[in-house]
């Protein structure tokens, strides 16, 4: 069995950017859930339809921040490989 080398460092200016990323993803997560609970409870509060749609709302914030998530770090891990570098330039 082989060991695999380790991948170059990205310098300063990478692991700031992992950082700022690591920093973001709970409060896109947060933010979305919250932001769809509530548009939820507005909408319960027309329709007098209790807490199904607050419910259906927070689910679909969850869904949504958890699409954001893969959808960031997808298109960080594209611009990594195209060789552009984590800051995109």
């Amino acid at each position: 069995m082989s060991l695999q080398p380790l991948p170059p460092r990205k310098g300063p200016a990478g692991q700031a950017q992992q950082v700022l990323l690591a920093m973001q993803l709970p409060f896109v997560m947060i933010g979305s859930v919250i932001a769809g609970g509530l548009v939820g409870y507005l909408l319960d509060r027309v329709l007098h339809t209790a807490p199904v749609l607050l419910l259906v709302g927070g689910l679909l914030g969850f869904a949504g921040g958890i699409w954001e998530i893969i959808r960031n770090l997808s298109s960080d891990e594209k611009r990594e490989k195209r060789g552009n570098g984590p800051l995109g330039g």
